[in-house]
């Protein structure tokens, strides 16, 4: 058994209000932004949740590479996400490409600051089932580098190290 934890979850909120047809209005009191379940006028709820990964996990990677002293000059996260063909058509595999240009910056060190995003500080990933592959790829200063296979890390590995 194990000793109750002092530290206090954190508690995230948001709210969705209907604005007709599949069109909310979506986030946290006062800062929305619109989604489109269709996705005709606005990014749908897949969407939204690939763009979720892209900037938790980026802003992550940015850090990392900045506490190295190697800012990054250009940055951009494209992801793509495989789903079922049948209901609820979860997620099954994202791919995740991260363009990043600057000074100084080694493929070492851009892969563990995508490494360390994954497997501890993106709490988007670390939301998903443990059972969707995600695999990313690097280009760093224009040249591709090999995928990657990425173990995503979940809130119950924590707590049991």
């Amino acid at each position: 058994m194990t000793a109750p934890s002092s530290v206090k979850p954190v508690v995230t909120t948001s709210r969705a209000v209907w604005r007709g047809e599949h069109r909310f209005d979506a986030g946290p009191e006062g800062r929305t932004a619109p989604i489109d379940a269709d996705s005709k006028s606005a990014p749908g709820p897949v969407e939204t949740f690939l763009s979720a990964i892209a900037t938790c996990s980026s802003v992550d990677v940015l850090d990392v590479l900045a506490k190295r002293r190697t800012p990054a000059e250009k940055f951009i996260v494209n992801v793509k996400a495989t789903r079922r063909a049948e209901a609820p058509r979860r997620v099954q595999r994202l791919e995740i490409e991260f363009e990043i240009d600057g000074r100084g910056i080694t493929i070492e060190h851009a892969e563990r600051a995508i490494q360390l995003s994954f497997e501890k500080y993106c709490s988007v990933a670390g939301s998903l089932a443990p059972d969707i592959v995600a695999e990313t790829t690097l280009v760093l200063n224009g040249a591709r580098q090999p995928a990657q296979r990425r173990k995503i890390w979940s809130p119950e590995e924590l707590s049991s190290s």
